[in-house]
């Protein structure tokens, strides 16, 4: 169900053409513009999606992140016809999706309109909104719905989750990916404009505020979190800040080795492991079914 931006009427429809107020919204590019005008809501800049998109694929850290949320979902939610991506950026993550749930309708949001044009190169077959994720004008609308490294950018982050919570399906559910581990944080999580590292119990109590059962949860960077911990140390002393893009520019064999111990890493998470430590965190919550 779509909820009017303009009057907030609740209607049923193909469209977006508000039958109460006559509300519709601008498209660009076939993407439907949600947010009327674009500012400045979490650092995050525009000019970041070219750069970022010119290093997933093939990366240690993006590829082993797919992994891990394509088995989550596949192991809690085999069955989802329908998936919104917040934040989706590039569409890296939301490609991995559609590629695992081809039977799923896929959508993909992001507040900044030029993440979206890389998104759909990626993704040709799904919506794409422009949208701002504390208002999202949806109400049990989709089966899941993911956030993969977003709302540690936002300030109202319990917001966000509410918002998703008001947007999926009864029965349906979440995934999140988080930084982790305040201990963690460094001049990295400064110019990523962070505003937050998240512990377990932190994210979890402002998941189940916001009505979801949490039904899983495990860190993941975990056999490499020495290295991590190692290379933001050395960050934090250097005396010339580092670029947002300075942790993805690694070398083909460091990235080669990262990418096997990260592949290590991803099947014993698949055979039932937890770590309790790790520089991210996955989790996955589901919102209770209609009586």
């Amino acid at each position: 169900m779509k909820r009017c931006p303009n009057c907030h009427e609740r209607f049923e429809s193909a469209d977006w053409h508000c039958p109460s107020c006559g509300w519709q919204p601008r498209h660009q590019d076939g993407h439907t513009l949600l947010v009327e005008h674009e500012q400045d809501i979490s650092g995050y800049k525009g000019e970041y999606f070219a750069p970022l998109a010119a290093v997933e694929a093939g990366n240690f850290w993006f590829e082993a992140r797919n992994r891990v949320i394509v088995h989550a979902l596949r192991r809690y939610f085999p069955h989802m016809r329908s998936f919104l991506e917040i934040g989706c950026g590039t569409g890296f993550v939301l490609q991995a999706v559609h590629a695992a749930f081809p039977q799923a309708a896929i959508s993909g949001a992001e507040y900044y309109a030029q993440g979206l044009q890389f998104a759909q190169s990626r993704v040709p077959d799904a919506a794409f909104y422009q949208l701002d994720a504390r208002a999202m004008p949806f109400e049990a609308e989709f089966d899941v719905i993911g956030a993969f490294d977003v709302i540690e950018h936002i300030k109202e982050d319990e917001q966000v989750l509410s918002q998703m919570f008001q947007a999926i399906k009864p029965g349906g559910g979440i995934a999140l990916t988080v930084p982790q581990h305040r201990w963690l944080w460094s001049v990295a999580d400064q110019y990523k404009q962070h505003e937050r590292r998240y512990e377990r119990g932190d994210l979890v109590a402002k998941v189940e505020h916001a009505g979801f059962k949490v039904a899983y949860t495990t860190s993941f960077v975990s056999l490499l979190l020495p290295a991590m911990y190692a290379s933001r140390f050395m960050q934090n002393q250097a005396e010339e800040q580092p670029d947002r893009m300075t942790e993805f520019s690694i070398g083909g064999t460091a990235n080669t080795l990262f990418n096997s111990v990260m592949q290590a890493e991803t099947a014993l998470i698949a055979r039932g492991l937890r770590f309790r430590l790790g520089g991210s965190r996955l989790l996955i919550a589901q919102k209770a079914g209609s009586d």
